[in-house]
């Protein structure tokens, strides 16, 4: 299993490669490390850094408690930021789920493992292609006689 710090270069990256930060350069930045405030990384929509997205990445062994997410929430009033994207190798519970659901002006989104692994795929971050395959069909424009 990957370390803590891996991991979170590896969501940053992964929502680099989403599209979000644009072609900024130094638009993903890994915050983790002990007293980060509960923000693992952060990435900057625009170029002066007024819109900010704000990450917490965590691999968990069993369901993220409604708690976890409920610290996450107060991480961003704490930075005063108004969107973040909590990202895990578990699941959430209902409970988390339903939290980021009844938020004021803050907007959460919750990855779970399962789409964090789809997204991975998706945007090729940490995968391999092992095959393609060329589907053919007749090109009857090269039949054609003048």
């Amino acid at each position: 299993m990957c370390s803590p710090r891996f991991f979170e270069r590896l969501v940053v990256a992964l929502l680099l490669k989403m599209g979000y930060g644009g072609t900024l350069p130094e638009a993903g930045q890994v915050m983790g490390k002990s007293g980060d405030g509960g923000i693992d990384g952060l990435i900057k929509e625009d170029k002066l850094g007024l819109d900010v997205i704000y990450v917490q990445a965590k691999r968990w062994d069993g369901t993220v408690p409604a708690g976890a997410v409920r610290d996450f929430a107060g991480s961003l009033d704490y930075h005063g930021a108004k969107k973040g994207v909590f990202i895990t190798t578990s699941s959430f519970t209902t409970d988390g789920r339903q939290f980021v659901g009844k938020i004021g002006e803050k907007k959460i989104v919750l990855i779970d493992g399962l789409e964090l692994a789809q997204l991975m795929m998706d945007y090729d971050v940490g995968v391999t292609t092992v095959n393609t395959y060329a589907v053919k069909r007749m090109d009857s424009d090269y039949f054609e006689e003048e």
